[in-house]
């Protein structure tokens, strides 16, 4: 029987003994540890063999340990070991020796572990017990399956709390990564389909729903991803991969907070992806129209003469104003501009589900600011004007037929 195998990712110059005992519970477990220091000094408290020392790690990343000791720059330090900690995981993974990552840490050694686990495929364990665990997590999670344990009291020392909750995290990656071991020892039967990704928000859910039927029915996976942020930048991230068939980008409102400062931004370089690995792509204009807060509370103050829209008690939405529309649609069509493999399309009756006639956000004068903006910087790809709100079955159905074409026309070219 193959052991599993789990990478213990950390800095054992201040969590050496800590480590120890989790290898310890590990190697109870029936798990066989791989441990990397990630510590800029000597380890203290970790008296078992190290299979890769700081110094490997330091080397991987293209430095040296002496170097970083010298510079006495604790930022620097982190990144450089974090660099090298996720190119000797990647290294590990690439031999078949990898099952699963855990690691423990503040802020320091969670970034480090972060960095380690970033690149590594979806579905390969990775979780992180951390005293950042209880906050803003992005930093950390970004976008792959990361688990993030709480440590409840800081990760010094072995006492009453922690060695519960450090002990369910080793069982916890112990049976995670058996469980990986399993599946790659005696892998299921393959879904061949071609994948597709798909944006979705609450607001253009029919859209989606109908699209991904009529895909499903074309022998395409439909991936949904909800674009709050995280989702977006996970799509991207999938785009990036090489593992798509095509990109059904119907919700591109993450655009509009990036834009306005809503809380649910994927950042500057969203709707960049897919084109740049020459991925069959369709996008549209979904929620376009709203811009995303918090409570109503949190609205910031600069923006109470808005029209604002309570969707429930922990998320307002505001509508994107003519010059705003005017902008988002220049920046999308600036994006798409030129593209191979891309469709445009614009539903002139309507973005959301909101904006829908007789609804709160309804908005012709900047709806036509968005379209017309759009379609002048798109120049150069396909351009689908319908008179459909984007929620309309035929319109659904139109950007699945497209993308199935533009992807038949791709395989033609390979």
């Amino acid at each position: 029987m193959t052991h599993a195998i789990v990478a213990l990712v950390g800095t054992l110059d201040t969590k050496g003994s800590e480590y120890r005992w989790m290898a310890d519970r590990l190697a109870e477990s029936g798990v066989d540890v791989v441990i990397l220091d990630a510590g800029t000094h000597d380890p203290e408290g970790f008296d078992a063999e190290i299979d890769f020392p700081r110094e490997a790690l330091a080397r991987a990343a293209g430095s040296d340990i002496e170097t970083l000791i010298a510079a006495n720059d604790r930022g620097a330090a982190v990144t450089v070991m974090g660099e090298g900690a996720a190119a000797i995981t990647q290294h590990l993974l690439e031999e078949g020796r990898l099952n699963g990552v855990l690691a423990l840490g503040g802020s320091g050694g969670s970034s480090i572990a972060a960095r380690a686990v970033r690149d590594l495929p979806i579905g390969l364990p990775k979780l992180i017990v951390s005293t950042m665990a209880s906050g803003d997590v992005s930093p950390y999670v970004g976008a792959s399956d990361v688990t993030l344990m709480y440590s409840v009291v800081d990760i010094a020392g072995i006492n009453q709390v922690s060695r519960v909750v450090l002990g369910n995290a080793a069982a916890a990656i112990a049976g995670m990564a058996s469980a990986h071991a399993a599946r790659e020892a005696d892998p299921e039967e393959s879904d061949d389909r071609p994948l597709i990704a798909a944006s979705m928000f609450g607001v253009t859910t029919p859209a989606v729903d109908a699209a991904r039927q009529r895909l499903e029915q074309l022998g395409y996976e439909v991936l949904v991803f909800h674009a709050t942020g995280s989702g977006g930048r996970a799509l991207e991230s999938l785009a990036r991969s090489g593992l798509l068939a095509g990109v059904l980008d119907l919700t591109t409102t993450e655009l509009a907070d990036d834009l306005v400062g809503g809380i649910l931004s994927a950042g500057p370089d969203r709707v960049t992806a897919a084109a740049a690995a020459g991925i069959p792509q369709v996008v549209s204009l979904g929620a376009l129209d709203m811009v995303n807060f918090g409570p109503r509370e949190s609205v910031p103050g600069h923006f109470d003469d808005r029209l604002l829209y309570v969707h429930n008690p922990t998320i307002t939405l505001m509508r994107t104003t003519v010059e705003e529309s005017a902008e988002l649609g220049r920046r999308l069509g600036n994006k798409l501009a030129g593209q191979a493999r891309t469709v445009l399309i614009v539903p002139r009756g309507g973005v959301s589900a909101l904006d829908a006639d007789g609804m709160p956000f309804r908005d012709e004068a900047a709806d036509e600011a968005l379209f017309d903006a759009v379609i002048e910087a798109a120049g150069g790809i396909p351009v689908i004007v319908s008179d459909d709100h984007i929620n309309d079955e035929t319109l659904a159905h139109q950007a699945a037929d497209s993308l199935h074409a533009l992807i038949r026309e791709h395989q033609g070219e390979a």
